[in-house]
């Protein structure tokens, strides 16, 4: 078992009897999970997804979550129960016990095993969904999971895993399959991540970093810094829309909302007139610098107090108002780069639009917004041009590309695309994350491969080297001997 990282404040007494206890009850459920066949798992992932994705249920769950927290839209996080429908979707779908995979060609059966005790890290601005996304793949992989969640959210997840536990006892499974710890700080979460088989760390960069350097296996996530380009094939209309529903999903809280527009010159003035009828703000320059002030401190780290919050509210703390009906801001970009903190990452409901000429230049752009930050993570484009939309394919340093999709509201999964259902979004080197894909089912698992013999496969020299080959360098030669 791994050994604690050394932390400022270790942990109290009373946390560690929590903790002792909570690993206790894991150890004894795990060992009754790990007995349980696909179709007793597959009925426990249904009945723990119903406990909470119901419309009754999520609606009080959205709503403890943003009073205890203060953040977000209740209106659009109602959403993001569609999001457990989804992971539930991938789930059923997939073998996780026994045989999960055969391939007869190679002569290799993949067998399914659980990866044991999972520590799960909840960030604050999704302490219904996170809970419930990893216990699906956690149940479904026969794992147990214990939940470490956000103290400005603790209240909100520990309900939301409590309902959970009603659903397994409901089923005759233990309940503490699913546990959640209480006496929540950041010692306590990194003695937790000590102690597990397994981390899913979704959160900020400093609680990932903290699990990789843990000594447990994690999957981690990077920062966001979504952005899309607009050429001039897009359809205006659609790429506005799609815009407003991303940035706005949830006051922007999410790393997936959409931060910066790079459009083409010859649509720009159409596009921003578009932005507007869909609802944004156009800010006028001294409002663009009221902002700037109220969301970057002098060394250009955002504060905590304009996050995830209504564009009015927003505005007020720069010092400004806007009209009630404003969805969200907009701003003119006034350069990419470090100096410049509208090309990073935002988090609230500001929007920073960018204007090029030539597709080369568009990604010159997106490639200098990376650099800022939000590399590994997600991009976008409206284009109806496949040359375009293959080239920045080659050229983005991300993950996951959406094409004429709203991005907060696609590259996680959706009904109408194939990318995997998920809330952890693997980032790659790119972003310090060992996974470049969305984490799904077969990360919290375990796999055996059992290989029997098959037909020799070994191409000849001539065919592996092919013109490099010679073949009087593999010639006999005469051992010489001293």
């Amino acid at each position: 078992m791994a050994t604690a990282p050394q932390t400022v404040n270790p942990i109290t007494a009373e946390q560690q009897e929590e903790l002792d206890m909570v690993f206790e009850r894991a150890r004894k459920a795990l060992a009754i999970i790990e007995t349980y066949d696909q179709a007793r798992v597959d009925r426990l992932c249904q009945a723990v997804a119903w406990a909470v994705a119901n419309k009754q249920t999520f609606t009080r769950l959205v709503d403890m979550g943003i009073a205890e927290s203060r953040l977000g839209d209740a209106a659009s996080r109602m959403g993001k129960r569609m999001k457990i429908r989804g992971v539930l979707r991938d789930a059923l779908r997939q073998k996780s016990v026994g045989i999960i995979e055969e391939i007869p060609e190679k002569g290799i059966v993949k067998y399914g095993k659980p990866a044991g005790i999972i520590a799960c890290i909840v960030p604050t601005t999704n302490p219904d969904l996170t809970p419930a996304g990893n216990a699906i793949y956690g149940i479904k992989a026969r794992d147990v999971v214990v939940f470490s969640p956000h103290p400005r959210s603790k209240k909100t997840s520990f309900e939301t895993v409590r309902l959970m536990r009603e659903a397994l006892e409901r089923e005759g499974a233990p309940a503490d399959i699913l546990q959640c710890l209480t006496k929540v700080n950041i010692p306590m979460s990194q003695a937790l991540m000590a102690r597990a088989d397994l981390i899913v760390a979704t959160g900020g960069q400093p609680m990932v970093r903290a699990a990789y350097s843990s000594g447990t296996p994690a999957y981690g996530v990077g920062s966001g810094n979504s952005t899309m380009i607009i050429d001039e094939t897009a359809d205006i209309v659609e790429a506005a829309y799609n815009t407003r529903l991303s940035k706005t999903s949830d006051f922007g809280s999410g790393c997936s909302a959409d931060g910066n527009l790079i459009i083409e010159e010859s649509i720009f003035d159409k596009l921003l007139a578009q932005l507007q009828v869909e609802g944004g703000y156009l800010a006028s320059a001294e409002e663009k610098a009221l902002l700037r002030r109220a969301m970057w401190d002098d060394e250009a780290h955002r504060t905590a107090d304009t996050v995830a919050i209504a564009p009015q509210a927003l505005a007020k703390a720069a010092g400004f108002s806007i009209p009630a009906d404003r969805k969200f801001i907009i701003v003119h970009g006034d350069g990419i780069g470090r100096e410049h903190p509208y090309s990073g990452e935002k988090l609230t409901t500001l929007l920073a639009v960018y204007k090029y000429k030539g597709f080369d230049q568009a990604l010159d752009m997106m490639r200098a917004v990376y650099e800022v930050g939000g590399k590994g993570h997600s991009c976008g484009i409206y284009s109806f041009d496949p040359d375009h939309i293959h080239r920045l394919g080659l050229a983005a340093p991300v993950s996951r590309i959406m094409v004429r999709q709203p991005q907060s509201k696609a590259n996680a999964g959706a009904f109408n695309n194939g990318m995997p259902m998920t809330s952890s979004l693997g980032c790659g080197t790119w972003g310090g994350n060992v996974v470049s894909e969305n984490v799904g089912l077969k990360h919290y698992l375990n796999t055996t491969w059992v290989s029997v013999p098959i037909k020799e496969d070994k191409p000849s020299d001539e065919e592996l080297f092919g013109s490099f080959y010679d073949p009087a360098l593999e010639a006999e030669v005469e051992t010489i001997t001293t």
